[in-house]
């Protein structure tokens, strides 16, 4: 009997001791270490888990878009829903091109009147303003894989929409930065890439000569300030100084 009460009372006294003291932080502590250790390595994970799920969605979204722009551009009709991008043409207009929706400024009753003249209303020649004032440095050379021109200009200048169209793509990539996309009539989109800043947001219309960005050095695949602009046609890059009109 004088053990139990013994062995009851050592028991009773050790419990009371590590639910009332701070006496099992020090029996437990490397327990207790590597608990937390742990737990910090856990809480780590999920934060880059939560990181890389979001970049996931962004590049996700990002090639959803520019899948879109090329599909109305005519690149590959087979890589979408048609039936769903023909619902939505029907339903909403602004997806297609309104010549009465292109403002009556001086600018574009010369262009009319430009394109009446030297391209008769069944041809198929679209003329496009120059989008940016700096000089080409570097042109249109598909063999190397530089299917446009390169405008040399400070960061922070005004790029101009080339021809009145509607914003099928703003957004940034890895290799090209901040990027804009322009669809135009006749199977035409034009592109715009490594900017400072995007002025216009996607299915917004841009008129012809509209400020649309801000020139800049983003993305990856760039060596200075400056704006790439390409002209496709039915999803084919062209050569854009054979539709420039202002070179």
């Amino acid at each position: 009997m004088i053990i139990f009460w013994y062995s009851f009372t050592v028991f009773v006294a050790t419990i009371t001791i590590l639910a009332l003291t701070p006496a099992k932080e020090w029996i437990f502590i490397l327990e207790n270490q590597k608990l937390k250790v742990q737990e910090k390595r856990i809480n780590i994970l999920e934060a880059q888990i939560q990181y890389l799920t979001k970049e996931l969605n962004e590049i996700a979204s990002t090639n959803r878009k520019l899948k879109f722009a090329l599909i109305l551009a005519g690149a590959d009709s087979s890589l979408s829903d048609s039936a769903a991008i023909d619902s939505l043409r029907k339903t909403d207009s602004v997806w297609k091109y309104n010549p009465k929706i292109d403002k009556g400024n001086v600018l574009s009753v010369f262009m009319k009147i430009f394109n009446w003249i030297f391209a008769p209303p069944d041809s198929n020649k679209i003329f496009f303003l120059r989008p940016a004032k700096g000089i080409i440095v570097n042109g249109y050379n598909p063999k190397t894989g530089h299917f446009g021109l390169d405008f040399a200009q400070a960061i922070g200048q005004p790029v101009f929409a080339a021809m009145s169209g509607l914003v099928v793509f703003a957004g940034f990539t890895a290799e090209n930065g901040n990027t804009i996309i322009l669809q135009h009539k006749n199977g035409f989109i034009t592109v715009y890439k490594h900017l400072s800043r995007i002025l216009k947001r996607e299915r917004q219309r841009a008129e012809r000569g509209e400020i649309i960005a801000l020139s800049g050095n983003s993305g990856l695949n760039t060596k200075g300030p400056h704006v790439h602009f390409e002209i496709w046609k039915n999803g084919k890059a062209v050569n854009p100084e054979k539709y420039l009109l202002n070179k």
